[in-house]
């Protein structure tokens, strides 16, 4: 009887739209903070669930199913939920896409403990959507406390918003020789207030920080690695200043305000991913 209505929802769940198309079996993830903030910042739904069945979604139904892949129907019962802004009962049914095995078969996933980025599917409740083709990992409770820390980060009232990109740079130089202030002021979603300044003395080392209120604060301190206000910047700043961004008319100024834009970045540090 179980496995009657597991194969009868096949056609149902074939037809759901934008299945993702490459996502991993799951494995032990090894993934960078900023891989777990980008799944967790895109997924209405955390869930951990335990793998009751699956069944093989014949090739014809499956477009865009990259070579090597299979796609499988998960049937999942829901142990706890992680995060959501969504209902999420007991019963969970989505559609992966995972490697073959070295013997060209699909992987077994029965009894698996995952730990899932999805979304609801309208109008079908149980149904779930990945949000992205790697967003099914093995559960393990070091992942799972990784991934709480940075939902409890997203979630804080006083988290910072989403950086788009620079839209004001203006450099200004001091009364002494090597004196001079730069600020740049980003633009982010919702249009929250983020600025930048760089403050630069003579014999002393440049100095610069972030604020993320209203008022331009030239004791703001610069972001600790590892942390929303880090990801933000360092992994969505553009790589270099945008011209049209850049307000100084006086060359040695516009100059000025792109070298600081460098300092900045360099001391943010790269971005790593694992993940396209």
């Amino acid at each position: 009887m179980y496995r009657s209505a597991l194969f009868a929802s096949l056609a149902f769940a074939a037809a759901l739209a934008a299945v993702p198309s490459a996502a991993q079996e799951p494995t032990s993830p090894a993934l960078t903070y900023a891989d777990i903030v980008d799944l967790a910042d895109t997924a209405p739904l955390v869930v951990r669930a335990e793998i009751r069945d699956q069944a093989t979604v014949e090739p014809e139904r499956s477009p865009g199913l990259e070579p090597g892949h299979v796609r499988l129907y998960v049937e999942a019962r829901t142990t706890a939920l992680i995060a959501g802004t969504a209902p999420v009962g007991e019963s969970l049914r989505y559609l992966v896409d995972l490697p073959l095995t070295e013997k060209g078969k699909a992987p077994k996933l029965k009894k698996q403990d995952v730990l899932l980025f999805a979304r609801p599917v309208p109008s079908s409740p149980g149904t779930i959507q990945l949000v992205e083709p790697d967003a099914q990992f093995a559960y393990s409770e070091p992942f799972a406390d990784s991934v709480r820390s940075v939902l409890a980060s997203l979630l804080s009232p006083t988290a910072p918003p989403r950086v788009t990109g620079v839209r004001d740079a203006l450099a200004v130089e001091g009364t002494l020789v090597g004196e001079s202030e730069t600020q740049l002021f980003l633009d982010t979603e919702q249009d929250g207030p983020v600025s930048v300044t760089v403050v630069r003395r003579p014999d002393q080392a440049p100095r610069w920080g972030v604020s993320w209120t209203e008022i331009v604060d030239q004791a703001a301190r610069p972001p600790r690695r590892e942390t929303i206000e880090w990801y933000r910047l360092a992994c969505f700043l553009p790589e270099s200043l945008p011209g049209e961004a850049n307000l100084s008319t006086d060359p040695r100024a516009r100059q000025l305000a792109e070298r600081d834009y460098a300092l900045v970045l360099e001391q943010l540090g790269d971005c790593p991913r694992t993940r396209s």
